[in-house]
């Protein structure tokens, strides 16, 4: 019954969050043709939600697949440097003082991108010169590209001014704030194929975490299985942080909230992990813009706020076992 009342409270959220913002909208102008009211709704609002909604699936599906692929209860999906890649892509973008490019795409989301592209083929060659524990040296790799790409953040951040380093620090924040249909399109489609491939190979990821050679002895490709999903979570991984900046910790609560609610096998999970870091995700940017302060929070910094206490107790509970 209880597990009935949290998704019935999502679904009233999902009703609910168009409507909160620091302009109050009635139901009345808001199906008015051309009224502020309705531009506000069906331009800003609506598909800031469905936004909020995607990027939430596409960041708790590639926490899941982490986790599972390497097993490891700890792992995100920013943790082989893919997000870093976006970030620094984004900040050379910056930098140069570059705007919008073609089609209404901004400068700052397709360096994002090709940073975020730049790392998943770069991991995808180095992976080629791996032969034993490709987990933990693949693992090792995107550490290592992490804090190098870091430095190189830092390195454009010293030289930028002070504009382009606010518009840096603010990026690396995360935000959903979107106008038109345009971004969230574009990850809706992304977020339906995670989540078709993850559940076309779900009885396969459920011998990956396990075991490889578990799942090799039921003739699982364990190399093509585990790269072909890799390379899809790490291309959705990089479009939405290119679009959004980097969004903390959703990948790591939301796989956990979910088991500790459902403890199933990973191909009952998959479906509910989505949905569930979807409204996630839609109650974290719905309080953002609840909370009344003179500029919008980042949405960074509430899903930090909610999922650092959490990372500290899965780290304190896997130490008392």
């Amino acid at each position: 019954m209880c597990k009935q009342c949290v998704w019935i409270l999502f679904l009233l959220l999902i009703i609910i969050a168009p409507f909160i913002g620091s302009v109050q909208l009635s139901l009345t102008d808001i199906l008015t043709q051309n009224h502020l009211s309705s531009l506000i709704f069906f331009d800003l609002r609506l598909p800031r939600v469905v936004f909020a909604f995607c990027a939430g699936i596409i960041l708790s599906l590639s926490g899941l697949l982490f986790q599972t692929l390497f097993r490891n209860a700890l792992m995100t999906p920013y943790t082989l440097g893919i997000s870093s890649g976006a970030v620094l892509g984004a900040g050379v973008a910056i930098k140069l003082g570059l705007g919008t490019l073609i089609f209404g795409i901004t400068a700052v989301s397709f360096f994002g991108f090709l940073g975020a592209i730049f790392t998943v083929f770069l991991l995808l060659y180095l992976a080629k010169f791996l032969k034993n524990a490709q987990h933990e040296s693949l693992l090792l790799l995107g550490i290592a590209l992490s804090l190098f790409y870091t430095s190189a953040l830092m390195i454009v951040f010293y030289l930028g001014n002070a504009m382009q380093n606010d518009i840096l620090i603010r990026f690396t924040m995360g935000s959903l704030s979107i106008i038109g249909w345009q971004n969230p399109i574009i990850l809706f489609i992304i977020a339906v194929v995670l989540t078709l491939s993850m559940y076309l190979y779900r009885f396969e990821l459920q011998l990956l975490g396990i075991s490889d050679e578990g799942a090799t002895l039921r003739g699982v490709n364990v190399k093509n299985v585990t790269l072909t999903l890799l390379v899809v979570a790490s291309f959705a991984i990089g479009t939405l942080v290119s679009i959004s900046g980097p969004i903390g910790f959703v990948g790591l609560v939301v796989p956990h909230i979910v088991t500790k609610i459902y403890p199933s096998t990973i191909n009952k999970r998959i479906l509910k992990t989505a949905l569930f870091g979807g409204f996630f995700l839609v109650f974290c940017d719905t309080l953002s813009r609840a909370i009344n302060t003179q500029s919008e929070l980042p949405i960074g910094i509430i899903t930090a706020l909610i999922g650092a206490p959490f990372f500290i107790y899965l780290i304190i509970n896997r130490g008392t076992k």
